[in-house]
């Protein structure tokens, strides 16, 4: 049996595409295979085609050279001359393509889709418009700019691409993913959410601006809950995908609408809830690290010594903080060690999580990639140290207010959340025994959201450990600078969920 081809638009680092493509038979054979993936994003691409290289070999039959580029022992180009054939493949699997751009024609997108498909007539089209201006901080921060601009901003309307390829190509099947924020958004007082939901049940009519009664049509299907109301229609509330309830050790919660063409009446399965792993279960074995010294000399020494300046300062000793978790930063200021190290894109040795083994496990892949922790001024390590301190006492991560007067930030944004109470979690320890927080793009800009929970070693996630929580295997490798791998991370959808969204999809289309 031939793998049913998928065609994967806004396609990130590949999230979407990696779980299904992960999905075998009994057989162990592929049951999906990705043709065409689109991205705009140069380093988001960059990661795409390697991982479409990986993905020309069978895992046991992975070229060692491929885990030589990923410890840093030959180049890309290397790697890639020593397998031409695949090379070849996955550059022209992974284009590097802006939709909705002058600069990519329509003819050109709907060209390279023809010959990705071929004769094949049961494929499945996947994707997410990007989401920044559906997310209720995006809005919030385009708003606070501008009430035009956040009007005018032409990504309320890149779902358009997506609706103009499947009234052009005709997919038997397609899933939608997007922010929570999709449900509430506004255009011009308008619901941008049922806008998109009348649209796609009719590209075609929606495309030429008009409502007839015959074409393609779609039903559009919740892949959480079985049945819509009397009418047979779901409640927009019921495209929202809990990941923590299906063993994601994350709570992300996200909009994945699934489109059944019109002439496949075959009722679609819905997720199985299984147990939700725990942020330590998945990131607790890696390496401790320390994080980076800024904005002064760093060292391992130095950076030690900074962390136990914490116990000699005044807030500490004076009753700003209390008495069980002023002891527990004491013990964690005596732990630290001079022996820690800041990681690296790539560590020696193998490691292997509490969950999920055999999904993220590599018994070839003797290392650790991506786990390099960045660099935070001397004031936020004391911040980082006294919030997972708190929070390991307490169970909760604390809020601006629990924090004594002389650890805040003398910003006019701290002095506005104590008084209106609104973002006043501006710090956020990720819990041990619990999910994460859900890891989101904003990673990239500072780590202040996803405080590790262990106090000593007083730092933000890494992007392995960003990675993990997004169900990336290990040896799924990030290009591009830290800051971009950060973003590519957050952008992503869960692969460990797609896989489970891809049984779904094989059951539907057998």
């Amino acid at each position: 049996m031939t793998a049913i081809p998928c065609i994967d638009l806004f396609a990130g680092p590949g999230g979407l595409g990696e779980g299904l493509s992960s999905f075998t038979r009994s057989d162990e054979r592929q049951v999906f295979r990705i043709k065409l993936s689109i991205e705009k994003d140069e380093h988001a691409h960059r990661t795409l085609e390697l991982r479409a290289f990986f993905r020309q070999f069978d895992p046991e039959e992975v070229p060692e050279g491929y885990y030589d580029y990923l410890a840093g022992r030959i180049s890309r180009h290397d790697l890639f001359a020593q397998h031409p054939s695949q090379a070849e493949t996955a550059r022209k699997e992974a284009w590097w393509a802006e939709l909705g751009s002058s600069r990519t024609p329509h003819s050109t997108v709907d060209e390279r889709i023809r010959v990705a498909l071929g004769t094949a007539t049961k494929w499945i089209l996947i994707g997410g418009p990007p989401c920044q201006a559906y997310s209720t901080v995006g809005r919030s921060r385009i708003r606070g700019a501008s009430e035009e601009k956040y009007e005018n901003d032409k990504r309320h309307f890149l779902y358009k691409e997506y609706l103009r390829i499947l009234a052009a190509h005709k997919p038997p099947v397609f899933v939608m993913e997007n922010v929570k924020g999709l449900l509430s958004a506004t255009v011009k007082q308008q619901s941008i959410f049922q806008r998109i939901l009348r649209d796609l049940t009719q590209p075609i009519a929606a495309i030429a601006g008009r409502r007839p009664t015959n074409g393609l049509k779609y039903r559009l299907v919740s892949i959480v809950k079985s049945q819509g109301n009397l009418l047979g229609e779901f409640e927009p509330e019921d495209f929202i995908v809990r990941a923590e309830d299906f063993g994601i050790p994350q709570a992300r919660h996200r909009v994945i609408i699934l489109g059944v063409r019109e002439d496949i009446c075959k009722q679609s399965r819905i997720l199985t809830p299984s147990p939700g792993a725990t942020i330590d279960e998945v990131i607790g074995d890696l390496p401790r690290l320390r994080s980076g010294l800024s904005r002064e000399a760093d060292s391992a020494g130095a950076w030690c010594d900074a962390v136990r300046e914490v116990t000699s300062t005044r807030w500490f000793s004076n009753g700003d903080v209390t008495d069980d978790v002023r002891a527990a930063i004491a013990s964690a200021a005596r732990r630290v060690g001079r022996h820690s190290t800041k990681g690296a894109e790539y560590l020696d040795g193998g490691t292997t999580p509490a969950s999920h083994q055999s999904w993220f496990g590599d018994p070839r892949l003797d290392g650790i990639i991506n786990h390099a922790t960045r660099g935070h001024i001397r004031e936020d390590l004391h911040r980082y140290l006294f919030a997972a301190a708190f929070a390991k006492t307490r169970g909760r991560s604390p809020l601006l207010q629990d924090f004594p007067k002389a650890l805040l930030p003398k910003h006019k944004n701290v002095r506005e959340a104590l008084k209106e109470t609104k973002f006043n979690d501006r710090f956020r320890v990720q819990l041990a025994g619990r999910p994460s927080t859900t890891v989101v793009s904003h990673i990239s800009r500072d780590g202040h959201y996803f405080i590790h929970y262990d106090p000593t070693q007083c730092r933000s996630l890494t992007v392995r450990e960003a990675a993990r929580l997004q169900t990336f295997p290990d040896n799924y490798f990030f290009e591009g600078p830290r800051t971009q791998q950060y973003k590519q991370v957050g952008n992503a959808v869960p692969p460990l969920l797609a896989r489970q969204l891809a049984e779904i999809l094989a059951d539907l289309l057998s």
